[in-house]
């Protein structure tokens, strides 16, 4: 981040190459850096998740396997038959996320962030109670706000070429946990329910967000590593809360210049399954079975920051960071990670 004053020099929490690319984290970490006493940062990320194909653990499942084999939590309820029916195929998520900072003292930054969610879910119906005859296809969407991040980052050691910070935040529930939309049953009908889940836009809840951050530099390398979690306080209005989330990273970057550095990240995540059940969500697929959220991941990224140095861009950034998956144990069946992207812009005055 830049110095609130050009031309002061630089402080503590303002080491030189904080005027350089490498001066933010990879565009996908959050909370990475704090800002002097009196600094504003405003920020837009732009992030899309494609998954397709179903995992339970570590292995693949094929369609045909899920609809003739794995049991149907709501079995014995009326029109519900004895495996599940209905398997989603691919699922794509946008999500458009506005970030501020301000410095409220050198060693106090407050973080605010919001986002704009779309999902589309696309789903294969099987026909009747048993057998691999596909009857249709159907495809849900919902779009809305997310929850909203409010949050301190609370400087510990940010002296010499090692420091560190607290990460403090808190969730708030505003995004929508009671999205409809019309599906294709086994027995081909077409009712508007309750989506499942994966397909809602917030938690519900008010949610702890704790955390620690280190950053590390040497010459022209720059590295850092941050641990994260999501602590759910209780369920929601509608009788559940998301598992519990902790995730952990470590990235490395290199300077080609003052404008242009890449990176590369290791980020590993581990969340809990679905704590009680929403009465209204219920259907022979496996997104409506609370038990199939969560699980064990991890994902290795690359990235590039580039700083505008000079003329009207200066202290802009942008940004970029693409994901792949490298290990996928998930408490299934449930669709399963192909690749993410985040795109970015900073700017500090």
């Amino acid at each position: 981040c830049a110095a609130a004053h050009p031309g002061a020099a630089p402080t503590a929490q303002h080491p030189k190459h904080n005027h350089t690319a490498s001066g933010h984290a990879p565009i996908g970490v959050m909370g990475d850096h704090l800002h002097g006493q009196g600094e504003w940062m405003v920020s837009y990320r732009f992030m899309r998740m494609e998954m397709a194909g179903s995992r339970d653990g570590t292995d693949t499942l094929s369609a045909d396997n899920i609809v003739t084999s794995v049991p149907n939590r709501f079995f014995g309820a009326p029109m519900q038959p004895p495996t599940l029916r209905v398997v989603p195929e691919e699922m794509t998520m946008d999500m458009h996320m506005v970030g501020l900072m301000y410095g409220l003292t050198d060693r106090v930054t407050l973080t605010a962030m919001t986002s704009f969610v779309t999902k589309d879910m696309d789903h294969v119906t099987f026909q009747g109670p048993a057998g691999t005859t596909e009857l249709g296809s159907f495809t849900t969407e919902t779009s809305g706000f997310g929850d909203t991040t409010l949050g301190a980052l609370i400087g510990v050691d940010m002296d010499g070429a090692h420091r560190w910070h607290l990460n403090l935040g808190i969730s708030l529930p505003t995004g929508s946990i009671d999205e409809t939309g019309t599906i294709l049953t086994p027995m081909n009908t077409r009712p508007t329910v309750r989506l499942p889940y994966a397909m809602q836009l917030g938690s519900g809840t008010i949610d702890l967000k704790p955390g620690v951050t280190y950053l590390g530099r040497a010459g022209d390398w720059s590295w850092g590593a941050q641990a994260l979690g999501t602590i759910r306080l209780d369920e929601n209005d509608e009788g559940y809360a998301l598992g519990d989330r902790f995730e952990g990273t470590a990235w490395l970057a290199y300077d080609f210049s003052r404008s242009l550095s890449v990176s590369t990240r290791l980020k590993a995540v581990s969340q809990g399954q679905i704590d009680g059940i929403d009465p209204l969500i219920a259907g022979p697929v496996q997104t409506a079975d609370p038990d199939n959220y969560g699980g064990e991941t991890a994902e290795l990224l690359f990235g590039a920051n580039y700083l505008f140095t000079d003329g009207p861009l200066a202290k802009n950034r942008l940004a970029i960071e693409a994901g792949l998956p490298l290990h996928r144990d998930l408490n299934g069946p449930q669709l399963e990670t192909d690749w993410t992207l985040t795109l970015g812009w900073q700017r500090a005055f």
